[in-house]
């Protein structure tokens, strides 16, 4: 397992350690030590996942302080094109977005630290999204940006979407009273 650093501070994409014989595939998806290794100190305390339709677009979501989260998210059936959006205001990287590719195929993972935002469009149908989160979800803490409202291209002319997803504040609207 390896911890590659991405161009926003925190957020890494990491390498899963596999291997594959005659009767399918393992995947290590979490090493304590290796995260260690990178300064991480990550404690899992709630474990879920989604299963999307291709064009689903899931987020932008994130969870205000005190019950803001560090999050490790993994596909382990299909494909996302995971994004993440910078929502520190003292960071160099603030208000900028990255994305990646997440799938089964790739076995990769990515590691987002308190302040981001976070999302994903489905590439294929049936696809499983798994997130391993450092605090419990808080239904009064949870929010989101709305997906358009930063300079992304999702490559989507009609993604589905959830209410929620689709009343979300846009980023300008939520950095007026932007507590990270």
């Amino acid at each position: 397992m390896t911890l590659e650093s991405t161009e926003i501070e925190g957020v890494y994409i990491i390498d899963n350690f596999n291997a594959a014989d005659d009767r399918g595939f393992f995947v290590k998806s979490f090493n304590r030590y290796s995260f260690k290794q990178n300064n991480l100190d990550f404690k899992v305390r709630e474990l879920f996942y989604s299963v999307s339709k291709k064009d689903v677009v899931r987020g932008m979501h994130f969870q205000l302080p005190p019950h803001d989260h560090e999050k490790l998210v993994f596909v382990p059936t299909g494909s996302i094109m995971d994004v993440v959006v910078d929502l520190r205001k003292n960071s160099s990287t603030f208000k900028k977005s990255f994305s990646i590719e997440l799938s089964a195929e790739n076995k990769k993972s990515i590691f987002i630290p308190k302040g981001i935002a976070h999302g994903f469009k489905s590439l294929e149908d049936n696809t499983i999204t798994v997130y391993s989160v450092t605090t419990e979800h808080n239904p009064t803490a949870d929010t989101g940006i709305h997906y358009n409202s930063f300079r992304f291209n999702w490559q989507i002319e009609n993604p589905i979407l959830s209410q929620k997803d689709l009343d979300s504040q846009s980023l300008n609207e939520f950095c007026k009273t932007n507590p990270f």
